[in-house]
């Protein structure tokens, strides 16, 4: 009955004739049979089957997104259950019954490779940032899909109407209201979806096998286009309530006074927030956690305004709460059981991983702390991060990192190593908080590089997240990882997995570093140390670049180091002496903190170029150099190295060549482009 009597209001339908009401899913009831003027009778026929169209689209829409899901399921199963590595023959002159047999396996291998020639770079980056095509182009498609959806099944038309109340006065009818109520509806449809693809603990993710953090471009844009649906929902309602219909400004102070009108401005202004705050300037503006608590309580509440503005499609509303609170109910269920283990007292219950501190101290470009602890649990696989909160500093915030240590499946106890520089917020607290521990635990006049004690700091892990980087590599691809800085975190496991396993005699192996300083070295060399011990294939294949010299020093009164290219050869380990760095003003041996490992600088034999590497020459020389097989390539680094790598690879690959047979010019990419996120 409130939607009759809100519909009367709108000078709708005439009440007083009422004989029966016909239901229509997800708007109001609607009088039968019409007893208003002819005009009205049509527009209100255009209104409601212009509706009840866009709720079965809204189906439609629905269904073909499931449809893709499904078969993209069935095709990850598919792939999955053949081999590895597809052996394609590299003569097919004379052999047709060969040539047909293996033309699906040669479509398969080749059109991956012509699908990264033209969609791995990134797109406009002044419009969309650092993101792929292919990215891009799945926003368009869904883009203009909704866009067909939006405008077809109405009937286009202008009906003029008089007013009852008011003689000589008339109301102007248009499809601009049935057009408004279509793209509003698509709005609360697409409304689960976008909660879909923020979700952490992601069933799209569990469907398609890509991390869930590779969504986010998407769940940005599709909130940028449902901001745009609501836009012209309002203001094509706007338009026929304070300009078509008469008179004004009567109509126009009746229609705004309702409820669900205001509870309709109320979910537009707390949309407007969301997009401006979501900006690349908004997210600087506050603060990215700032940022994240405020886009959570701003879209509940919106979600409840849109509750309030019209409870008919609460059928979108429902299933976008469910999976908001799903997502963290699972989140904090998985925190709780990592962490429900014997307490001090013999006791169960919830603890925290007491975490050894290296401190690295670098006044320029950011301290950097190391965390080294044990943690009972099962094994993560290669490739996926964890979110870490510190309950010393604010049991509010959580960073994701990825563990450079490598997950041992048949212990108990998994060793959990991270690295990370203070950039200011959180992680700069835990920097300083981790300075302080650091010094109280060694003698406080001696002040140098990778300081450790017995400093602890508690550490609560939620997790495991991503993507598994070693579940599709062949046995016998070639493996290159760049990392830039911090970024060696992600491709360290990557090689410390294939150097825990036998190795093939024709893989090739390479790891090219880029770190501002020397001393950086010293973060991971206790890895570096097995790399080099175990894989074989890597003992040639290390190139570490520095890019800063003695100029980004802070104190003037240390030796510089010459600008010039300096270039170590790969020696055995006896014939290298450890290079003093000269950029820190350290009492004590750069090496002091290599030595608390149990390694020494010069067992890592490694080159050291001090300049900027030249990725695109390395790649093409790397790839160009491979025996047989893919190649595989492994990045991490800030996003003008991830960019230049995209392009770099797309480059790289020849669908040809692979159509042809010829395996290596099948060159593929993880990256990993977020560094402490």
């Amino acid at each position: 009955m409130a939607d009759l009597k809100m519909l009367a209001a709108r000078h709708i339908q005439d009440m007083s004739s009422a004989a029966t009401v016909e239901y229509h899913w997800g708007y109001a009831d609607r009088v039968v049979p019409c007893a208003n003027d002819a005009g009205s009778c049509k527009y209100l026929d255009v209104v409601y089957a212009a509706h009840d169209l866009g709720m079965y689209y809204t189906g439609i829409i629905w269904t073909t997104i499931g449809g893709i899901l499904v078969i993209w399921a069935i095709g990850r199963h598919l792939l999955r259950s053949q081999p590895s590595g597809v052996a394609l023959p590299n003569q097919f002159a004379g052999e047709e019954d060969n040539k047909r047999s293996s033309t699906f396996q040669r479509f398969t291998a080749a059109a991956p490779t012509y699908a990264r020639q033209y969609l791995l770079p990134d797109a406009s980056r002044a419009l969309f940032g650092r993101v792929m095509r292919t990215q891009v182009l799945t926003l368009v498609t869904l883009v203009g899909y909704l866009t067909i959806w939006s405008f077809v099944g109405i009937h286009y038309g202008i009906w003029v109407t008089p007013v009852k109340k008011t003689p000589g006065v008339y109301n102007t009818r248009t499809s601009l209201g049935p057009l408004a109520d279509r793209v509003g509806v698509l709005a609360y449809a697409l409304t689960p979806l976008s909660i879909m693809l923020a979700s952490r603990e992601s069933i799209l993710s569990l469907v398609t096998g890509l991390p869930y953090q590779s969504f986010n471009f998407l769940h940005r844009w599709l909130g940028y286009v449902i901001f745009l649906q609501s836009s012209v929902h309002t203001v094509g309602w706007c338009v026929v309530e304070l300009r078509l219909y008469q008179p004004q400004p009567t109509v126009g102070i009746e229609w705004i006074k309702q409820l669900y009108m205001i509870w309709g401005v109320v979910a537009m202004i707390l949309l407007l927030l969301i997009v401006v705050l979501s900006t690349p300037w908004g997210v600087r503006a506050t603060g990215y956690e700032v940022f994240r608590k405020l886009h959570y309580v701003l879209a509940m509440v919106y979600i409840g305004a849109c509750w309030g503005h019209w409870e008919q499609l609460k059928v979108f509303l429902i299933p976008g709460l469910v999976v908001w609170l799903l997502d963290r109910a699972i989140r904090l269920g998985r925190t709780a059981l990592l962490h429900y283990n014997f307490l001090p007292s013999g006791h169960m219950g919830f603890r925290a991983a007491p975490a050894d501190i290296t401190f690295f101290k670098n006044q320029i470009h950011g301290d950097v702390v190391r965390l080294d602890f044990d943690h009972p649990q099962d094994a993560w696989a290669v490739g996926q991060h964890f979110y870490l909160m510190f309950p010393e500093g604010s049991i509010w915030q959580a960073h994701p990192f990825t563990p450079l240590s490598l997950p041992v499946y048949s212990a108990d106890t998994q060793r959990h190593s991270y690295i990370f520089r203070a950039k200011g917020g959180e992680t700069q607290k835990i920097a300083e908080l981790s300075a302080k521990r650091t010094a109280r635990a060694i003698d406080p006049q001696e002040s140098h590089e990778g300081l450790i004690g017995n400093a602890r700091l508690s550490v609560v892990l939620q997790g495991p997240y991503g993507e598994h980087t070693m579940r599709d590599l062949a046995s016998d691809s070639n493996i290159l990882c760049i990392a830039g800085g911090t970024g060696i975190t992600y491709v360290l496991p990557v090689l410390l997995d294939i150097a825990s396993k036998p190795q093939n005699r024709y893989r090739k192996i390479s790891l090219v570093w880029v770190i501002r300083q020397r001393g950086d070295i010293d973060w991971v060399a206790p890895e570096l140390s097995i790399l080099k011990q175990k894989c074989r294939n890597l003992r040639a294949g290390m190139q570490i670049y520095v890019t800063r010299t003695a100029e980004d020093h802070y104190e003037p009164d240390v030796p510089t180091v010459s600008e010039k290219a300096i270039e170590t050869p790969c020696l055995p380990a006896k014939d290298i002496t450890p290079v003093a760095n000269s950029t820190f003003s350290s009492s004590v041996s750069v090496s002091s903190a290599l030595s608390v490992h149990g390694v020494s600088k010069s067992e890592l034999n490694l080159d050291h170029t001090q300049a900027r590497p030249d990725l695109k020459m390395i790649v093409k020389g790397f790839v160009g150099s491979t025996v047989r097989g893919r190649t595989d390539v492994f990045a991490s680094g800030p996003g003008g190295m991830i960019s230049d790598v995209r392009s770099i690879i797309a480059g790289v690959n020849r669908g040809t060549d692979v159509w042809k047979g010829d395996e290596r010019g099948d060159v593929r990419l993880t990256c990993d482009d977020r560094l402490e996120w």
